[in-house]
Order: C-alpha cells, then sequence, then structure tokens
C-alpha cells in the first residue's frame, strides 16, 4: 500500500480552516530566521475516520489536537521539512496545565509532530509549544484556542 503525506496535509489544512472560522483567516505560524514553525490545534471529531485511522488518532468530539511542522528556510522553496525535538503543554483558563504527549509522523517528504488530549464544551487552552530543530537553540510558539464540543 503506497502512503502519501495527503491525509495529514488534509489535516493540516483543516486545521487552518477550523482555526479561522469565525475570524479572519490567518496563517498560523512563527518566523525564527532560518526555521518557520507551522501549527494548529483542532478538535479530532473534524478528522475523516480514515485520516483518523491512518495515524492513530482518537475521533471524539470531546479530544483535540496539536499540529506542529517545522520547515527550514530555503532559496527559492517553501522550506524543507526539518526533524525536531518539540514539547508541549496547554494551561486552561484555571490554570491547570496539561503536558501533552508529542509524537512524530514521517512522511518522506512531510514531518509532522501531533499531540491529542481531552477537551470540555467552550474550554479555552494557552499553548507553549517548544521546538528544537537538531543543533539549533529552541524555538516557542505559543497561542490560544477555545474549543467547542456541543
Amino acid at each position: 500500500m503506497k502512503t502519501t503525506n495527503r491525509p495529514l496535509i488534509s489535516i493540516l489544512l483543516l486545521g487552518l480552516l477550523a482555526l479561522g472560522s469565525g475570524s479572519a483567516l490567518a496563517e498560523n505560524a512563527m518566523d525564527f530566521g532560518d526555521y518557520v514553525v507551522h501549527y494548529n490545534a483542532l478538535g479530532t471529531d473534524f478528522l475523516s475516520p480514515d485520516v483518523a485511522k491512518h495515524y492513530g488518532i482518537t475521533r471524539s468530539k470531546n479530544r483535540a489536537m496539536i499540529n506542529v511542522s517545522v520547515m527550514k528556510k530555503a532559496m527559492g522553496l517553501a522550506g524543507q521539512p526539518v526533524k525536531a525535538t518539540v514539547t508541549a503543554r496547554a494551561t486552561n483558563l484555571n490554570g491547570q496545565t496539561k503536558s501533552l504527549e508529542v509524537r512524530e509522523i514521517d512522511e518522506q517528504t512531510a514531518i509532522y509532530y501531533i499531540a491529542e488530549f481531552p477537551v470540555v464544551n467552550q474550554e479555552t487552552l494557552d499553548f507553549t509549544v517548544e521546538v528544537t530543530p537538531a543543533g539549533e537553540t529552541p524555538k516557542t510558539v505559543t497561542f490560544r484556542q477555545q474549543f467547542f464540543t456541543d
């Protein structure tokens, strides 16, 4: 069976659309000089059953995931995906912190880091994602996302 990166790219695009609903659609990326870190968070119920099964993601209205990719800038190209050490945590508005177990998905032409976690309706989480490409200093991304489960 031939595997392509199309299913996970759909996750990334779907996540960007989900984040854009209700507000202006913006690219969720931070530029760190030689690297760009792309990120998003979305409910896993937005994923198709096939994509969720393929990547071992639990689909549920009460679960969400973050999706992170790291690109090294390359002249004249969109960027080269690179491996990195990625850690993440989420803090709710009550100050309770969830450490997220991040796992790597290497599609040969794309590398993604995902983590799943439980959510409740209207929960707002502040995410801190630390990305360290090999031989580089850590880069930190912070963002806020609200989840709706009903």
